[in-house]
């Protein structure tokens, strides 16, 4: 390909992506569970002095010291995390007690009441936190409570159904309620939808071979 035109291609490519991902970005900011997300408090270190806030409860002041500890909104602690200001801390709903309750029985936690959001969540401060097991122990609580959420929905009784979502986490209850239309579709399918039809010409030779 002529040079000229490979890097008139490539500026066209670069100019797409960028707008796509600004799409994207944007139809985040609308997203009402995303919002939600970013509304989830975090547990924070000051690192710097900061004057002229009202963000921390027992202060007497309108200032933040060093060392001391509040709990922000995510979007609020994601950008001092960033600008070095404040320091982001694992929040209680990913701690060692929830991991240990995990891996003992997961599929019976209730996730629902410690964070709404608990996946999403996770996976947004998994890189800010310094947790290196973040990912895995979210992937792996993900799949065993999977198995239960899908099994659940197939033949759980309406009593089953409620206790069930009481503690399912956001993205849980969508799965099963996406996993319980598409049984009762097919249920409904099974009981009177169309049936397959043997196809006319297959009957043509068959009479023909006769």
């Amino acid at each position: 390909m002529d040079p000229l035109l490979q890097e008139s291609v490539l500026e066209k490519a670069g100019s797409i992506v960028r707008r796509v991902g600004s799409f994207l970005k944007m139809a985040s900011y609308y997203d009402i569970d995303d919002i939600l997300v970013e509304e989830q408090r975090v547990p924070v270190v000051f690192q710097q002095a900061v004057n002229g806030v009202d963000i921390d409860p027992s202060a007497e002041t309108h200032c933040v010291e060093p060392g001391s500890k509040v709990e922000l909104p995510y979007w609020l602690a994601h950008e001092l995390h960033l600008r070095k200001v404040a320091k982001m801390k694992v929040p209680a709903c990913f701690n060692q007690r929830t991991k240990l309750e995990l891996g003992a029985d997961g599929a019976s936690v209730d996730l629902r009441s410690r964070c709404l959001y608990f996946y999403e969540f996770g996976c947004k401060i998994a890189p800010l936190v310094g947790d290196r097991d973040m990912g895995s122990f979210l992937l792996s609580a993900f799949r065993t409570r999977y198995q239960k959420i899908l099994a659940k929905a197939h033949n759980a009784a309406f009593t089953a159904h409620s206790k069930l979502l009481s503690y399912l986490t956001k993205e849980e209850t969508n799965l099963y309620e996406a996993a319980q239309s598409s049984m009762a579709a097919f249920k409904k399918w099974r009981i009177g939808g169309p049936r397959f039809e043997r196809a006319s010409v297959l009957g043509r030779k068959r009479k023909e071979a006769n």
